[in-house]
């Protein structure tokens, strides 16, 4: 899922943007204090001349001469300090500050791309599909259980209102506590019974608090992934955020067309997210018994020892809604 080059320049447009916003905060912070406590200007000229006397000392060696600067330094910092605190600014008022202060709003640590910029890589491509708005009518504020029957299932010994209300809570208690215990989720069931919503729900409240979210139909997943892997042109960062997103979710395993590439590919993307721990979702129509046949017993092995698993029952709800005219 490679951005597009237009899609490219519009988040470093927007780097480019807070920085530029960041400098003039910054000079907007320095022309007051200076303007309020003229002894600021001189010591950061002062501090400014030392810095480049240092810098010389360093070059040739003269440790003594760049220990006494050191001191000089220090001793300004002080005196900057404490007048900053008795005028009731605090420390780093005149500090340029960053939205994201691990790569001081550049999008890269060195070479690699920053958790910030991962996280505006997602909502770009959000936005520009329509997942953003169909997460606007598909959240925990839009749940209903009023499609769900209260008649024993005798296949799980609940209801399938009993088995939304239980799925509903651990969605719940997934969001709450996803920063402390990231867990995984395997939601099975049939069709229409409300896997794909109770995703979105999840999807919805995670993007609102900034976490990375990444939602994929099984068919397009390993559909992206057979083009990163049989391209020729791939160096591996195409799959990083299938690996290092925040939440990764797949909807409707089982699909796609099945085959030893898919089943190894399942395999490595579940695996890999549980050794980073990072969490995942996944919604099939499968049964338990269906995704060890299909995906192998190591897989399913991995799922069932590390993944919450929910089964939602009873009728379709989207030919409920279409019955009921929508509502």
């Amino acid at each position: 899922m490679p951005l597009q080059n237009f899609q490219y320049d519009t988040i470093m447009r927007e780097y480019s943007r807070k920085q530029a916003e960041n400098r003039r905060l910054l000079e907007a912070h320095r022309q007051e204090a200076y303007d309020r406590i003229p002894r600021l200007r001189e010591i950061d000229s002062e501090v400014a001349s030392l810095s480049a006397a240092k810098a010389r000392s360093m070059i040739n060696g003269l440790d003594r001469s760049l220990e006494d600067l050191k001191a000089a330094i220090s001793l300004l910092a002080q005196e900057r300090e404490a007048l900053l605190a008795l005028n009731g600014y605090p420390s780093d008022y005149l500090e340029m500050h960053y939205t994201c202060s691990h790569c001081q709003d550049t999008g890269y640590i060195g070479s690699k791309k920053c958790s910030c910029f991962h996280r505006a890589e997602i909502q770009l491509l959000y936005t520009q599909s329509n997942l953003n708005e169909i997460l606007k009518k598909e959240n925990f504020d839009h749940f209903s259980f009023d499609y769900y029957s209260a008649t024993i299932d005798a296949s799980t010994g609940l209801s399938a209102l009993e088995a939304a209300q239980r799925a509903y809570q651990t969605a719940r208690d997934f969001v709450s506590s996803f920063d402390q215990d990231p867990r995984s989720l395997l939601i099975y069931g049939n069709t229409g019974v409300g896997k794909t919503f109770l995703s979105h729900c999840i999807a919805h409240d995670l993007l609102e608090s900034s976490h990375s979210v990444l939602y994929f139909s099984a068919f397009d997943l390993f559909d992206m992934l057979a083009r990163n892997t049989f391209s020729g042109d791939s160096t591996g960062k195409d799959n990083d955020l299938v690996y290092d997103c925040d939440l990764l979710i797949i909807d409707d395993l089982g699909t796609e067309l099945t085959n030893s590439f898919v089943s190894s590919q399942l395999f490595l993307c579940v695996n890999e997210r549980i050794m980073r721990h990072r969490s995942t979702i996944i919604s099939t129509n499968l049964e338990l018994g269906e995704i060890q046949n299909v995906y192998s017993e190591r897989t399913f092995s991995r799922i069932c020892n590390n993944y919450i698993i929910l089964k939602l029952t009873g009728e379709d709800i989207r030919m409920k809604k279409n019955y009921l005219g929508g509502k």
